[in-house]
């Protein structure tokens, strides 16, 4: 059989499937084994199982608001609560990403919510991600970068704080600057001259934007922020603006579908606006945003991409080089990730050369 010319494939076929993801937050990828180990380990009073489920992971029947689902993150907060715990879930997701074929990920994580719990300095907090991530990759040979993170409700102070940590480690497997939280209410032209100044000084930069909030703060990213990537974006289709500004720039779009749809920042999946944004021209990857939280993979979503919204393998397959060629790597480097995805892509699905 040409898997090529498929429609219709088993999870295990999509699982297969080499990959990279560009969109993945740490606080997002807690295995639910190891909250619980946490829990025990110290003797923090929690729920029964499946209460505990629905506190940290997206359950059927729930509501599919932005509340419910940031509401997971506020108890995840919790468990971060010594270096070894910091480190052990950064090596989990990255084992995580190796068990679904990702090939390379950039990881990105938030360390004001990493210190939290238990007032940990933030540049330590950081430099266990990064030992953590770096064990991570010996392990499993997948290509890791990280993205640290800041949220917009916490406030610019922090942001600068995270910033300037985030540069002094730039050599240290820290690629990127990502802008994230609450995005009603809380715009990021406050955080511009932040940014401005992390990409000069070397980072790329990942701006939350047009996910719950309208499509126009896509082009205030790309504009007043200086955005490498867009993360979600999917209202920028709502904006003729911000429509043509992305589609003549270029941008990359790190669309998440399934955490969209949980988060209600689209009615349904098959309506999700990422067909409407490849038709608009608009450069689009696929990402999970928080594997844990929705309990899914990368081969779920791409799964979804193909049998739910309807696309071809080859489609998929453009989509997984764009992101690669998306990466926050040196170009060389990007160079050869493309041609090895490309050269396992036409293996696996038996396409010319």
């Amino acid at each position: 059989m040409n898997l090529a010319n498929a429609a219709r494939r088993p999870l295990e076929f999509y699982r297969s499937l080499p990959k990279v993801e560009l969109h993945r937050h740490l606080e997002g990828s807690l295995r639910f084994e190891t909250v619980r180990d946490v829990a025990r380990s110290h003797g923090l009073d929690m729920p029964a199982t499946s209460k505990l489920r629905s506190m940290i992971q997206i359950q059927e029947n729930e509501p599919l608001t932005i509340e419910n689902f940031l509401s997971k993150f506020a108890t995840l907060r919790t468990f971060y609560r010594s270096p070894e715990i910091i480190m052990r879930v950064t090596r989990e997701a990255i084992a995580d990403a190796a068990a679904d074929n990702v090939r390379y990920l950039e990881l990105r994580f938030t360390p004001v919510a990493l210190s939290k719990s238990q007032g940990f300095p933030l540049s330590q907090v950081m430099d266990w991600v990064i030992e953590g991530s770096q064990q991570g990759e010996r392990e499993s040979g997948v290509v890791t970068r990280l993205i640290a993170s800041v949220n917009r409700h916490e406030g610019v102070a922090l942001a600068a704080q995270v910033s300037y940590l985030a540069i002094e480690r730039k050599d240290k497997g820290i690629v990127g600057l990502d802008l994230a939280g609450s995005e009603p209410g809380f715009p990021a032209e406050p955080f511009a001259s932040i940014f401005c100044t992390a990409k000069e000084a070397g980072l790329h930069l990942t701006i939350h934007a047009g996910e719950w909030d309208h499509g126009e703060n896509v082009a205030h990213a790309i504009e007043d922020v200086g955005a490498s990537r867009i993360g979600h974006g999917i209202r920028v289709v709502e904006s003729p603006t911000a429509l043509e500004l992305a589609r003549q720039s270029q941008i990359p779009f790190e669309v998440c579908i399934t955490s969209n749809y949980q988060s209600g920042a689209v009615a349904n999946l098959e309506s999700h606006p990422l067909a409407q944004m490849l038709a608009q021209g608009l450069y689009v990857t696929i990402n999970t945003d928080d594997p844990s939280i929705s309990q899914i993979t990368l081969g779920d979503e791409y799964r979804l991409f193909c049998e739910t919204l309807g696309f071809p393998i080859e489609i998929l397959r453009e989509r997984v080089l764009a992101a690669a060629r998306a990466s926050f790597l040196p170009e060389a480097d990007r160079e050869k990730l493309v041609k090895a995805l490309d050269s396992e892509f036409h293996s696996l699905l038996n396409l010319s050369p």
